[in-house]
Formats: structure tokens, C-alpha cells, sequence
């Protein structure tokens, strides 16, 4: 890991949606029709969300991804451009839609999210190798579960080979994802859910989390750190088991709180020579991001982040 004077070069290989955001009360019973008091649009997807947040920290991001034939896809690109993301490694697919994310927000700012992929399931293994040479020359590559398996299996061995730093986030879960896919893999970010689903495990606390964790760590793997929400985070690694806490937070939406801790760790983790500090920056950047309706729209710039962090209730 860098100094945090390091502008690193990120990729993120990954999905894209427009979020289609409800918020409500309740949800209806079968056959009810109820009003809701609010309803947004905004752009999302974990692929997207995570290198968004990335480039507002200062990265020089790359995405590599696809989108529709349609309005959202057009405004998908602009939308990365607005950023300053690279769309170079951007396709439109004819006759496809883009994809979909319909959310649901309770008052208690807890989110139920539905995903339709569209466009999303044409990120081939091929379009993958298209973009080898921005993985050869990136400090870190970045991908998700919502996309092909195989092109995520490209992609870390791509990463691997080029010995490029490599995070797979993944979410939403797949059961057919594969250890055997995962090695070399530097990070492997679940939250407690994910874990549990894919390593076989039921009702994960405590030595739970260290043992599963460690089973991923023999299969090549070399870091794992669980999400546990408003906990915090837990590292597991060769030097052992941490926990790695959260600043208390009332929030106002919790939606795109998990990309924007990948996405920041991904930056912090090339500017921090510290693994737990890395981490930490991560989850205040997350705990920050609930207080904000929306996904990309509450996640913070680098200045606006460290500002915060300067006020009395957020030193650390």
C-alpha cells in the first residue's frame, strides 16, 4: 500500500442501473394498492456506485461495463463522464435495455432492492480481455457479482497475472460461485450474509466469522473483510482476526452504503500503509453516505469527506 499523496489508477469491472427508488411506509399486502409519500430516480448499480464513489475520492477511475439502446443508457455514460470516469471500455448492446434497480426505503431507512440486469449480462469474458491492458496498468481492479461469473474469474486472473491489487465484492451473492475462480484474489469483501451463503455456514457471529473466513484464506485468497453493517467491519488475514468499528450514525437511507465502503477502500487501501486505518476510513466514509437520501448522490467528495472527519464528533 501507498502514501495517501498517491493518486492510484482504478477499474472497475462491474454493473451499472438506474435506481428506481420508492419510499413508504409498508409494503402492500398481496393484491393491495397503497400510496407512497416519495419516489426518486437516480443512477446506481454496485459496479457503478463503488467506481463513483472511488472518483470522488481522487481516483483516476476506468469502468468497464455495458448499457442499453436506450434513454438510461445514454444517460448512464454521461453520467460517468460527469464524474470524470473513463468510458472508454463502455458499450451500448442493440436492442437490450439498460438495468434496472427498483428499491424500496422503510422509514427506518432499511432498503429491499430488486435487479434487472439488461445490458449488464453481456459483460462477456471477451469484453473482459478487451480491456487487459487497462488492468495491466491500474493499481487496483474492482468487481462485483453483477455480472457473468466467468468474466469475474477473467478478471482476477487477469489482475493476478499482472499482479495488479484485486477486490471482488460479492454481492448480491451467487450460488455458483466457485473457490477455485477466487485464487490470487487479494480481497474478498462480504458482509455476514454472503459469507454464510458461500462458504455453508448458518447464523455467523464471532469465531464463526473467523473460521469461515479462514477456510477462504487456504484456497488462495489473501485477505477477507466481513461488512457487519453498523458494527463495523472484521479483518481476517494471515496475521489473524480484527475488528475494525463503525461510527454511530441515525440513518436516513441505508441504500449504496455497501458500495460506497468498497468503493473508498479501494482508494484508501493504495494510500494507507495500514490495512485497519484503511478500513476505518472506509467505514466512516459508509456511515456518512446513510445520512443522505440516494446512492452515488450521498456519497461525499475527498474534501467534503475529510471535513466531516475534522468536526469534533468524527476525530478519530
Amino acid at each position: 500500500m501507498q502514501n495517501s499523496s498517491k493518486v492510484p489508477e482504478i477499474t472497475v469491472i462491474g454493473s451499472n442501473m438506474m435506481d428506481l427508488i420508492t419510499y413508504m411506509e409498508r409494503l402492500p399486502e398481496p393484491g393491495e394498492t397503497i400510496e407512497a409519500p416519495d419516489f426518486e430516480l437516480g443512477f446506481g448499480g454496485k459496479g457503478a456506485n463503488q467506481a463513483v464513489a472511488a472518483a470522488l475520492l481522487g481516483a483516476e477511475v476506468n469502468m468497464v461495463t455495458r448499457v442499453g439502446e436506450d434513454l438510461f443508457g445514454d444517460e448512464v455514460i454521461k453520467n460517468f463522464q460527469d464524474y470524470g470516469i473513463n468510458t472508454e471500455k463502455i458499450e451500448k448492446i442493440a436492442g437490450e435495455s439498460s438495468g434496472v434497480a427498483p428499491i424500496f426505503v422503510d422509514p427506518q431507512g432499511e432498503n429491499r432492492i430488486f435487479i434487472i440486469k439488461g445490458a449488464n449480462n453481456y459483460l462477456t469474458p471477451e469484453a473482459v480481455r478487451e480491456a487487459e491492458e487497462l488492468i495491466a496498468e491500474s493499481d487496483l481492479v474492482l468487481f462485483q457479482l453483477e455480472i457473468a461469473l466467468d468474466s469475474v474469474y477473467e478478471a482476477i486472473a487477469l489482475a493476478d497475472h499482472y499482479e495488479t491489487a484485486s477486490i471482488l465484492n460479492p454481492a448480491p451473492m451467487n450460488k455458483d460461485l466457485q473457490p477455485a475462480g477466487l485464487e490470487g484474489l487479494d480481497f474478498f469483501i462480504p458482509n455476514e450474509t454472503e459469507l454464510a451463503a458461500f462458504t455453508g455456514s448458518s447464523d455467523l457471529a464471532g469465531d464463526d466469522i473467523k473460521r469461515s473466513a479462514e477456510t477462504l484464506l487456504s484456497r488462495g485468497i489473501k485477505t477477507v473483510i466481513v461488512t457487519l453493517g453498523s458494527e463495523g467491519s472484521c479483518i481476517v488475514d494471515q496475521s489473524g482476526e480484527r475488528a475494525v468499528p463503525a461510527p454511530e450514525v441515525e440513518p436516513v437511507d441505508t441504500t449504496g452504503a455497501g458500495d460506497a465502503f468498497i468503493g473508498s477502500l479501494a482508494v484508501f487501501s493504495q494510500q494507507e500503509t495500514d490495512l485497519d486505518k484503511a478500513v476505518s476510513r472506509a467505514n466512516q466514509y459508509a456511515a456518512l453516505s446513510t445520512l443522505e437520501r440516494g446512492t452515488q448522490k450521498s456519497y461525499l467528495s475527498r474534501e467534503d469527506f475529510f471535513a466531516r472527519l475534522n468536526q469534533k464528533h468524527w476525530r478519530c
